[in-house]
């Protein structure tokens, strides 16, 4: 079966005109995304996950290796402009900062602004508005100034802009890094429900480690490359190497591995704190076995 997304030996280089030395943000990115697929992408700063993310959206062209998108390859040759529109329309894109995507004073005509460029009918338009603002549940913030929302309000927005043109995937760039907890955690409430109810592919790439952990899929890059690939279970329960490249699992789960290392004998792979809170009960209770004191 063929995969919607898939990178072959993906490397992108930064500058080097004028002579200077290139900067190289991907090395050798081999991955395959099936369609329906939640997945989470985790690295420190530099490490070349937003550039991934440029990648997928065509918004940077490939130094060497191939994308293939919906069955069309993508190299260093580029594509045309109209084969770069077709594939925008399947992957979109929600950046980190909402304001920079918001182009109109009030909510539902900029939700309308996507389909309007790609000349969708105008009965067609209002009804993809009224459907896209009900699955971030903004309907009743049709009429409003987006500059009077909040951060989360504003990122749903965008969001619902991006769901009016009916894409197949859409990539979140860190889209919850410059929102307050309420704000994140409307905005992955929807990133939830666009995979689970709508079956649209989500790529979410985060510094949020409990975010992280609601994706069915976890992909740490660490230099360019891919360090870890699998789900959040198996990926955060590798506390030491992901310590290694500068990031942490959720908190509980660095809290039982800290407590392990003192020679309490807990599980590892909780990833929720309720998970955590269960497994300290039993602890506490004398359920669980130990191997020290606590």
């Amino acid at each position: 079966m063929s995969h919607f997304i898939e990178t072959r030996n993906l490397s992108f280089e930064y500058g080097g005109e004028n002579g200077e030395r290139p900067i190289r943000a991907l090395s050798d990115v081999s991955l395959s995304i099936d369609e329906g697929e939640y997945i989470a992408i985790l690295g420190h700063n530099g490490s070349g996950k937003s550039t991934l993310a440029k990648l997928l959206n065509l918004i940077l062209i490939p130094t060497s290796g191939e994308i293939e998108i919906d069955g069309k390859t993508v190299t260093s040759e580029g594509l045309s402009d109209d084969e770069i529109f077709e594939i925008r329309r399947k992957i979109g894109m929600v950046f980190q900062n909402p304001d920079n995507q918001l182009v109109a004073t009030v909510v539902e005509e900029d939700v309308a602004f996507g389909p309007e460029n790609l000349g969708i009918p105008r009965e067609e338009i209002r009804e993809r508005i009224d459907a896209a603002l009900a699955t971030v549940g903004m309907t009743e913030y049709a009429r409003h100034a987006p500059h009077k929302l909040s951060g989360g309000q504003k990122q749903r927005v965008a969001i619902a802009g991006i769901i009016a043109m009916s894409p197949k995937c859409i990539v979140f760039d860190e889209s919850t890094a410059m929102l307050d907890p309420r704000g994140r955690r409307e905005v992955t409430d929807t990133m939830e429900k666009l995979n689970r109810e709508k079956g649209m592919t989500i790529l979410h790439i985060t510094h949020y480690m409990e975010e992280a952990a609601r994706a069915d899929r976890v992909i740490v890059i660490s230099d360019g490359r891919v360090l870890m690939d699998g789900t959040p279970r198996e990926v955060f329960s590798r506390v030491e190497p992901l310590n290694a490249c500068g990031l942490e699992a959720p908190q509980g789960t660095e809290l039982l591995y800290e407590l392990s290392l003192s020679g309490v004998a807990l599980p590892t792979g909780c990833l929720t704190v309720a998970e955590c809170a269960d497994a300290l009960e039993k602890l506490l209770s004398g359920k669980q076995g130990k191997t020290g004191d606590v």
